[in-house]
């Protein structure tokens, strides 16, 4: 439960971090939370499946910010050959899916935040663990079982700190959304 609360609101912090950043792309989620929703009432979570502009940003986030970098490792039951490569039985296996997520053969301008690619494959890039170039929540038998939870929680929160309020920075100034090591 620690883990799920912690990533959801990772994820809340990233989305708004892009999206101050981006103001542009903020005034489009605030235009279709005013179609959506409307602008005197508050969002419930029946309104979170029509907004497909702001699933895009949580999509753009989970892919440039994933809660889990390197997902949890899985052991090969038996020896097995990838990309060339020998992978003993047992051996620990980690996916670096930060890197699969900013790789420049699979996504355009892979460090640019850019929600709109996701709307021309909504189904491509689903939750499912299937397509390698996009999965935030792994794949296979180690799949998040948090992904409905994650998905509504983080669309329901950003939609309504995103309709209930105007979110910007200072004149002049900008975050800095570059990542380092902690040095742990």
């Amino acid at each position: 439960m620690i883990g799920a609360t912690d990533t959801t609101a990772t994820m809340v912090e990233w989305a708004m971090a892009e999206l101050i950043n981006k103001p542009e792309v903020m005034k489009k989620v605030q235009e279709e939370l005013s179609d959506i929703v409307g602008l005197d009432k508050v969002v419930e979570e029946s309104h979170v499946p029509k907004l497909h502009y702001l699933e895009a940003v949580f999509k753009e986030t989970l892919r440039l910010h994933p809660a889990l970098p390197l997902l949890i490792p899985k052991r090969p039951s038996q020896s097995s050959i990838a990309g060339g490569y020998t992978i003993p039985k047992d051996t620990k296996v980690f996916s670096n899916v930060w890197a699969m997520h900013r790789d420049p053969e699979a996504w355009d301008e892979p460090s640019e935040f850019k929600p709109e690619r996701f709307l021309s494959y909504p189904c491509k890039f689903d939750y499912s663990g299937n397509n390698f170039q996009f999965l935030p929540f792994g794949s296979a038998r180690r799949i998040c079982p948090g992904i409905p939870l994650a998905e509504k929680m983080v669309m329901h929160v950003l939609a309504s700190l995103l309709h209930s309020f105007d979110w910007k920075l200072p004149e002049g100034e900008v975050l800095d959304l570059s990542e380092r090591s902690l040095g742990l």
